[in-house]
């Protein structure tokens, strides 16, 4: 067994097999044939706590034997190892809602990956914490598997290199506990003035712009995905950030740009030419390339990883049929009602292939990750948001003047321009109307002339009919989808 402090992981990741170092001193590594989380390998052991408590119809159950089993055998190939590598780190900024976990690793790279994604000890590691144990052994197994025992309070990742089911797995762990302590834990972004005040929350499924529209260099970043909200405010789950890097500009993206390929990062299915230049245009592998580093590798990062409660938040959505406006004002009712959708679409096929959107529901914008049903979050979201008096925003950055492949995607300086007016307070002084087809109360007049000429999306349509027949579409999907859930 080794136990390792960050100077050292650094000095030695390089050095494993299969692990190829950047001139910058950040490292690079292939997961095989995981690139991504696989989502049918989590299963949660099912017991007198869990069986009334956790959501099966969005979580897959495995019996108390058989888990008991798995571990054992796997405690067994544990001990017969040369070399494990052992950490104690945090999950949770606030140290009075933080859990403790001992994480042991087979592959150094990944213990590195632990200790850039998750808090690191302060100088004595206090044993008074919850203590949970993660088991990440990925050479072990021919299937992924990612077990989650919580009377037990062990994990256990297997068959899968790729490192980001440790920060996930996790994340549903906090997920089923807070709720019980009045936290709300969420899949979500914030950031913070530079006098500490004024805090927002994004929300966003992959591609709405959730980490580009949250970075801003004149707010302080408190973190980029993984949240609680208790009634003293908001916290970081995370010490670091997972950045996804296909396409990562430095010009765009300069503080990420700069933190993947720093002194301790790991980058995961990234090409690397042969002068050793990072590719983050290059597919080879897969699209979802990752960059994982310490969050105070940002310069405008929080130090403490804590703020007050929010002023503002946003849901963002990405709407390929074109059919939203580029902002709406929420009622709580009404941003409970987007909590619990967590819509966005994305575009189905190839870059050559069929044109036709695809519409995507994730409840509470993060439902793999949740164990509890999804009313359990939404109910904590509505006490929050109407006791702290927050102003709720639908902000689309997907297509206007048709959907996809008629129409454009909302130029990122419209969509910068109504995140800068929420944080302002200069939206919440315009005046609003009900928007005719989707109902959603939309801006007469903002102080952003360009915005101005998006606010009413129909207007940008060549073909009022279309964009009626279009807007009657996801409105039903909306309908179903609301449905579904009071079941």
């Amino acid at each position: 067994m080794v136990t390792h402090d960050r100077e050292n992981l650094i000095a030695t990741a390089k050095r494993e097999s299969g692990v190829l170092e950047l001139k910058s001193g950040a490292i690079v590594v292939y997961t095989g044939a995981c690139t991504g989380r696989s989502p049918n390998a989590k299963f949660i052991v099912i017991d007198d706590d869990t069986a009334d408590q956790v959501d099966w119809k969005n979580n897959q159950k495995i019996s108390k034997e058989d888990f008991s089993l798995h571990i054992k055998e796997l405690k067994s190939y544990c001990d017969s190892l040369p070399e494990v590598h052992i950490q104690n780190v945090y999950a949770g900024k606030d140290e009075r809602e933080q859990i403790g976990l001992t994480v042991r690793n087979s592959k150094i790279w990944q213990a590195l990956f632990a200790n850039n994604m998750f808090v690191r000890s302060r100088s004595s590691y206090d044993p008074v914490h919850v203590m949970w144990d993660l088991y990440c052994f990925p050479e072990w197994g021919d299937t992924p598997k990612v077990l989650i025992n919580f009377s037990s309070r062990e994990i256990t990742i297997t068959g899968t290199h790729y490192a980001g089911e440790m920060k996930k797995s996790v994340f549903t762990v906090l997920n089923y506990i807070l709720p019980g302590k009045n936290i709300l834990p969420m899949h979500c972004s914030v950031n913070v003035g530079k006098d500490g005040k004024n805090a927002s929350i994004f929300f966003g499924l992959s591609g709405t712009g959730k980490t580009t529209l949250s970075a801003d260099s004149n707010r302080i970043l408190v973190g980029d995905d993984e949240h609680g909200w208790s009634d003293r405010g908001l916290f970081n789950f995370e010490g670091g950030c997972y950045a996804k890097v296909i396409n990562l500009s430095k010009t765009a993206e300069p503080e990420i740009w700069d933190a993947v390929q720093g002194p301790g990062a790991v980058l995961e299915n990234v090409v690397i030419s042969n002068d050793g230049i990072p590719r983050f245009d290059a597919k080879d592998h897969t699209e979802n390339t990752r960059g994982s580093y310490a969050i105070n590798r940002i310069p405008n990062a929080s130090t403490t990883g804590m703020c007050g409660h929010p002023k503002n938040i946003v849901f963002l959505t990405c709407d390929a049929f074109g059919v939203l406006p580029p902002v709406a004002k929420l009622s709580a009712s009404e941003a409970v009602q987007h909590f619990l959708m967590g819509y966005t679409a994305k575009v189905a096929g190839t870059e050559d292939g069929i044109d036709e959107p695809i519409v995507t529901f994730s409840h509470c914008f993060g439902a793999p990750f949740m164990p509890r049903p999804p009313e359990v979050y939404g109910e904590l979201l509505r006490e929050k948001v109407e006791e702290h008096n927050v102003k709720c925003w639908l902000v689309n950055t997907g297509w206007s003047g048709g959907a996809y492949g008629k129409g454009k995607r909302m130029p990122i300086s419209v969509s910068r321009a109504v995140v800068n007016l929420i944080l302002s307070g200069e939206m919440i002084e315009c005046d609003f109307v009900d928007h005719s087809y989707t109902g959603l109360k939309i801006p007469v007049l903002t102080p952003n002339s360009e915005l101005n000429n998006y606010i009413v999306p129909e207007y940008n349509w060549d073909d009022l009919n279309d964009y009626e027949a279009t807007a009657m579409k996801l409105m039903e999907m909306w309908s179903s989808r609301l449905n579904e859930l009071e079941k």
